[in-house]
């Protein structure tokens, strides 16, 4: 059973919770301070406002009790993934490296993007191929990933970025990175492929009825 955890602030689980049901995948809202059901197979923190974004979207959050246990989880072995605030919430607990920050633009933005796979070989990933360029919804005010240097330098050598903002023809240029975020990054994993974080919103693009289903390949990353 995939946990979709619920903060105070939380506005994309009910989403998650119809993409993951439409897909035939078992998913259940779980309450933050409940903790993790003992039969958790996977873990969704899905986007919103948690805590209002006070302090730092997803600082708050991220120092929730039950966070201890999903990093328990993703050390043992349980898919995790975060979307939006829900990648806030990642980078905040350690999950993940880098911050998200403010867009450059200083702005909330909402739109479609599009993203290049730089790593196929991923469960968020396996269902597309290297270079492929999917189409996927942002909705963020501090969408900015930042990481150093010699931290980027790392992930590009461990092959652990998972998406880069690009145009429809997959070129990676200033223009077609919405929010600044360095390297155009736009979705990373943790030390283990099976944790990961992204910025754009893949249950937004999951049901036929709204529009592109580029997202159904990273939710079925849990199958």
């Amino acid at each position: 059973m995939i946990a979709i955890v619920q903060f105070g602030g939380s506005n994309c689980d009910r989403d998650a919770l119809r993409a993951f049901t439409e897909l035939g995948l078992d998913a259940q809202l779980v309450w933050h301070e409940d903790g993790l059901p003992e039969d958790t197979t996977g873990v969704m923190l899905p986007g919103g406002f948690s805590y209002g974004d006070y302090l730092r979207a997803g600082a708050m959050a991220s120092r929730s009790p039950i966070m201890e246990e999903v990093r328990d989880a993703a050390e043992n072995g349980v898919p995790v993934l975060g979307v939006c605030n829900g990648a806030q919430i990642g980078c905040e607990s350690g999950l993940t490296p880098g911050m998200f920050t403010t867009n450059k633009s200083a702005r909330f933005q909402c739109e479609h993007v599009y993203l290049r796979v730089e790593n196929a070989n991923t469960p968020w990933t396996r269902a597309y191929d290297e270079g492929e360029v999917i189409e996927l919804p942002i909705a963020h005010g501090e969408g900015r990933f930042e990481i150093t240097d010699d931290e980027l330098a790392q992930l590009e050598a461990d092959d652990r970025i998972l998406f880069k903002y690009c145009d429809e023809d997959g070129n990676v240029t200033e223009k077609s990175n919405p929010n600044g975020s360095k390297a155009n990054v736009a979705g990373v994993t943790g030390l283990k492929p099976s944790v990961a974080v992204l910025m754009p919103h893949p249950e937004r693009a999951s049901l036929p009825d709204i529009g592109t289903t580029d997202g159904q390949g990273v939710l079925l990353g849990f199958n």
